[in-house]
């Protein structure tokens, strides 16, 4: 009876070694890559929240502009070769000049 126990306990504990180990990977990942991500995430939505006229951007696209115009949803920026374009709050990738800063 005892060994039946004993063997029921260390099936048990080999279980429960596994799980510990996934947990201790899922904290890593999510201290590494998850919570950096969100942080990364909140301060774009802040800056493309305070924007106004005269900002320089950079667009997801590539796009260089000048800021002319504040709606909304959208932006009406200009680009070097002075054509005006509208695009949206979310393609908005970050200020010009922050790209050397952050190297």
């Amino acid at each position: 009876m005892n060994t039946h126990a004993l063997l029921l306990l260390q099936g048990a504990s080999a279980l429960g070694s596994p799980l510990i180990m996934m947990a201790l990977i899922f904290g890593v990942f999510y201290f590494l890559i998850i919570r950096p991500q969100q942080k990364r995430q909140l301060a774009l939505r802040e800056m493309v929240s305070t924007l106004k006229p005269g900002d320089k951007v950079i667009t997801s696209g590539g796009i260089y502009a000048t800021i002319k115009q504040v709606k909304d949803k959208s932006l009406l920026v200009m680009s070097a070769d002075k054509s005006l374009l509208e695009i949206s709050r979310s393609s908005v990738s970050g200020m010009q000049g922050e790209e050397e800063v952050k190297q």
